[in-house]
């Protein structure tokens, strides 16, 4: 546990350094590109976040394995392993949207011991740490009580190829929104899963997801009383995370199984 610690407060101070110059950098002109689809973006801040952070790593942890959104995999003997989002929310930062984040998930022995979501501009630190509880800033926090879906405020998002395939996510919506008190869209897994936890949304749901997504953030939900469901689907990773008062409703009402 305290090695988890000490590695989390390092991974802390790094998001901060780096969060510093991706708001600095948001101010000025930058090089952005598409991946897979024209909204599919990578900035240059995504790999120099990513480079910044992984460099960091090999320098205080060498032989720990890495997996990251923009390079892949680094390969290590530790038990240890890193899963990095330099950007999650990437479209947000390029239209100067404050929602995004930088997202650390490690992990030991294969399973989750720590994590961080860092907003920069919004300069919210979101930590977690296994068996000891998830804060914001410092504060513990807590998922929400609420236990009736129209009462609920949830969020979602859609994934890149929305417009060329019918399991767009658009199905689940539809039968969603008549339920609940509200839906939210805010463009970032990482941090949607972070308003879980600290109960400013009910639950939040999604498809086609990456590890390095929900890693850090679905620990969050568990260690702030929520509860998770993670399913690994031909493109991706289904995820739901919520209150438990709704859980069950929602995940038979999405029925992703």
């Amino acid at each position: 546990m305290q090695e988890w610690k000490a590695m989390l407060q390092k991974a802390e101070n790094w998001a901060r350094e780096a969060g510093r110059e991706l708001v600095k950098r948001a101010e000025g002109p930058m090089d952005i590109s598409s991946k897979t689809t024209a909204i599919d973006l990578v900035t240059e801040m995504d790999i120099w976040t990513e480079s910044f952070l992984t460099e960091k790593i090999k320098e205080h942890y060498p032989g720990h394995k890495m997996k990251t959104e923009e390079s892949g995999s680094y390969h290590g003997d530790s038990s240890y392993e890193w899963v990095i989002d330099p950007i999650d929310g990437t479209v947000n930062y390029a239209r100067g949207i404050p929602f995004y984040g930088i997202s650390i998930g490690i992990r030991h022995e294969g399973e989750t011991a720590a994590g961080l979501v860092y907003a920069p501009k919004l300069d919210e630190m979101f930590t977690v740490l296994k068996g000891s509880g998830a804060w914001l800033n410092g504060n513990s926090i807590h998922s929400s009580e609420t236990e009736q879906l129209e009462k609920a405020v949830i969020g979602t998002g859609f994934p890149y190829d929305k417009g060329t395939t019918g399991d767009n996510n658009l199905s689940h919506v539809n039968r969603v929104v008549p339920r609940v008190g509200g839906l939210r869209r805010t463009g970032s897994a990482a941090l949607d899963l972070c308003q879980v936890a600290c109960g400013r949304m009910d639950a939040c749901w999604e498809i086609k997801l990456n590890d390095w997504d929900v890693e850090a953030g679905l620990l969050m939900v568990k260690e702030a009383g929520g509860k998770t469901k993670v399913k690994t689907e031909q493109q991706g990773l289904f995820v739901l995370a919520s209150t438990p008062g709704i859980y069950d409703e929602l995940n038979s009402l999405i029925n992703r199984d």
